[in-house]
């Protein structure tokens, strides 16, 4: 994700917020030295003010029941719901796990109820080769996100309504 990050307009995409999982260490540490790389590229003063850097509740750990996960989904759609409303993003890029699901599920119940247009671009994994992962299935299928890119032309072909993309790494 760092990496098209990294290729894209920074001017046109601020300001930035960054949300990882609060289980997950190392994201937010990345996209800081990312940023901190960019202060050379950008008035300092605006940087600091265009970035924010967050952590939001998984909807489900690794290897979690689907049972558990139910509590723990209704806690991370609350967290996401607050989130949503404090950033009001226009444009979501996000990719699994089970972070971005209640973001991109906030967002389009806004969408849907005419408080708020954010386009949600879900990025799935190139080492997701035969299917999608839970979350861009779940997304693909509800018709949650506005495009999900893929990074296999056979992926596309399995699911025709993802945006077949290359390597973006």
């Amino acid at each position: 994700m760092l990496s098209l990050i990294r290729v894209l307009q920074w001017d046109r995409f601020t300001p930035r917020v960054y949300i990882a999982a609060s289980t997950d260490n190392m994201s937010l540490q990345k996209a800081q030295v990312l940023e901190a790389s960019m202060v050379g590229q950008a008035d300092p003063d605006k940087l600091k003010v265009t970035v924010q850097f967050m952590q939001i509740y998984r909807s489900r750990e690794v290897g979690q029941s689907y049972l558990t996960s139910v509590g723990t989904i209704l806690i991370a759609l609350l967290h996401a719901l607050l989130l949503m409303i404090k950033i009001r993003p226009q444009v979501i890029l996000c990719n699994g796990p089970g972070t971005c699901f209640p973001l991109c599920v906030i967002a389009f119940l806004f969408k849907v109820l005419g408080i708020r247009w954010s386009s949600i671009f879900y990025v799935e994994s190139i080492a997701r080769v035969k299917r999608l992962s839970l979350s861009g299935l779940l997304l693909y299928k509800l018709h949650i996100a506005d495009l999900i890119f893929v990074q296999w032309p056979h992926l596309q072909k399995k699911y025709p309504q993802t945006l077949y993309v290359g390597c973006l790494m």
